[in-house]
């Protein structure tokens, strides 16, 4: 039995560390992907998860199994493919921590995850499945996908997203736009940014979380606000809360999906339906991962940068 299983990109996240005479930058590699860091987190705070995706037959590919397997998330559902390569991702970051990307993506081994692998006894072993669009932007990884969401949902698994938009990586931004809408009519459970929203629908958080709810069968919204917070809305309840204050950023790289994590751990504690959640319990998930993510922007990376229950905790007061 497992608490989350997430089907996605697993990557390696090259960040600036300091740059030559001629300005060409010192780059430090570091485990990523969105819903691999999603999973160390939840790993972190006491669930049981396992990873669906595939990686190269490289030494990156080598490294992200291992990485895997060190946090506790179980890696039997990565395929390890020798005729692709783990796709590498380049960050450059500006003096507040924010990230620009440039993908080396044409094809990466995450969008080749074919059908026939995705491990279906995984999903239906789990109380959540959990995904992101970044899957859906090229085949065999799309059917991949939507077959995994079928699965979960045909065998009564939550599903949970991140839509995580990187325009970069699709076609078109139409393209994005078809593929995240279509995603979000299959979630029960949705963690969403104020930017997506605004680029989705030209709506608030308050208006997006709304409609998430009524038109698109959401039980449970977040809609994260960089560095001011969450606004997050589940049954009647609306909160808002504060990222905590006194945070040196040095790196927002799988801060968001750190939040997701922290939140999804905190509510499947709950052992409650996403829209049964009260207020309090609502306000403490979205306190717990404001905080927990915070804090990961202290050091770099994302899978490498889950800070600690009890350091959590102890900002928490």
């Amino acid at each position: 039995m497992y608490d989350v299983i997430a089907l996605g990109e697993m990557l390696i996240d090259f960040a600036p560390r300091s740059v030559n005479e001629d300005g060409y930058p010192t780059l430090a590699a570091n485990p990523g992907g969105a819903p691999a860091n999603f999973l160390a987190a939840l790993n972190r705070y006491g669930c049981r998860t396992g990873m669906i995706g595939k990686v190269g037959g490289d030494m990156f590919g080598r490294l992200l199994v291992e990485t895997l397997r060190k946090a506790g998330i179980d890696s039997s559902g990565v395929v390890v493919d020798p005729t692709v390569f783990t796709t590498l991702a380049f960050v450059s970051l500006d003096a507040s921590g924010n990230r620009d990307f440039s993908f080396a993506r044409k094809p990466g081994a995450d969008t080749c995850l074919r059908p026939e692998e995705v491990p279906a006894e995984m999903i239906k072993a789990a109380r959540v499945f959990h995904f992101g669009t970044l899957s859906l932007t090229d085949e065999p990884a799309a059917s991949a996908t939507r077959l995994a969401v079928e699965t979960a949902k045909a065998n009564g698994v939550l599903v949970s997203l991140d839509p995580n938009l990187r325009k970069p990586l699709w076609k078109s931004e139409e393209k994005a736009k078809e593929a995240i809408l279509w995603s979000l009519g299959q979630a029960d459970i949705v963690k969403i940014s104020d930017e997506e929203i605004d680029f989705l629908w030209g709506l608030t958080p308050e208006q997006g979380a709304d409609r998430l709810l009524s038109e698109y069968g959401v039980s449970l919204v977040y809609v994260t606000l960089g560095p001011k917070g969450c606004y997050a809305a589940a049954g009647g309840n609306r909160i808002t809360v504060q990222s905590p204050s006194g945070i040196h950023v040095v790196d927002t790289t799988g801060a968001g999906d750190i939040f997701g994590g922290s939140a999804m751990s905190q509510f499947l504690a709950l052992n409650k339906a996403p829209g049964e959640v009260t207020e309090a319990e609502l306000t403490h998930i979205v306190r717990f991962a404001c905080t927990a993510a915070s804090l990961s922007t202290q050091k770099h990376g994302g899978i490498s940068s889950v800070p600690e229950r009890q350091e959590v905790l102890e900002k928490l007061g």
